[in-house]
């Protein structure tokens, strides 16, 4: 639940911030809310992960490279 109420709190502020930009109508939370939330859940259970290099990153985005 911890999670959940981070993720309402942060995505409402975000939609204060940014509502002269925004439409009127349903948003998905930006991924960018969603990732700091796991990072700092992570964080705060003593969890450390590994962040991609940029060629990891390229690689999980192409469907040409391993396929």
């Amino acid at each position: 639940m911890d999670m959940s109420f981070a993720n309402q709190a942060l995505a409402s502020e975000y939609v204060v911030k940014h509502r002269a930009e925004l439409e009127k109508k349903v948003y998905r939370v930006p991924r960018e809310i969603d990732q700091e939330i796991a990072r700092l859940k992570l964080a705060s259970m003593g969890v450390r992960i590994d962040t991609l290099t940029d060629e990891q990153r390229k690689y999980l985005a192409s469907w040409e490279m391993g396929t």
